[in-house]
């Protein structure tokens, strides 16, 4: 059985796509999920599973209880350590070392000319903000366009707890 750590896009952002995390851990286990764990509201959800990527199956489950499907990233617990050995900016306060986790990879390094502040690494995107994140070069909008592929973001803080949970 592998440990999975998902990534839901744009749940309990501004109001909208409210999901309570309990309803998604009730979710999670209805899809016959093991031990799973969610981490703040912004649907961070670790758990073992064994079989394929199950991301179309959680967003279904979503959509068909919610009326929305967001967009569901997966990762295994080797790659989020993979995504935590490869930081390119390693003297980064964590609160401003974002990590974007595409869906797939990205078919253009298009992103890379906005920002010298970014990295590109397989399917994954680090975004450093020197100034915060509620004062970026580039507006995510712009980020998201270039990228060409879903994607969603979670803090440096965010990923390494999630992966605590993962190997706990």
């Amino acid at each position: 059985m592998n440990t999975l750590i998902s990534l839901l896009r744009g749940i309990n952002v501004g109001g909208h796509n409210v999901i309570r995390m309990e309803d998604l851990r009730a979710i999670y286990a209805g899809l016959k999920f093991k031990n799973v764990q969610t981490y703040v509201q912004s649907g961070n959800v670790v758990f073992q599973f064994a079989g394929p990527d199950p991301a179309a199956k959680i967003e279904a489950a979503i959509e068909k209880k919610y009326g929305f499907r967001p967009t569901v990233i997966t990762r295994t617990a080797e790659e989020i350590e993979g995504v935590l050995a490869r930081n390119p900016f390693p003297a980064a306060e964590p609160n401003r070392l974002i990590v974007t986790f595409c869906r797939t990879e990205p078919a253009t390094r298009a992103v890379l000319e906005l920002n010298e502040q970014m990295h590109l690494h397989g399917r994954e995107l680090y975004i450093y903000y020197p100034n915060g994140q509620g004062k970026p070069n580039v507006p995510w909008t712009k980020i998201e366009k270039a990228l060409g592929v879903p994607g969603t973001g979670r803090n440096w803080n965010t990923v390494n707890k999630l992966l605590e949970m993962a190997k706990a």
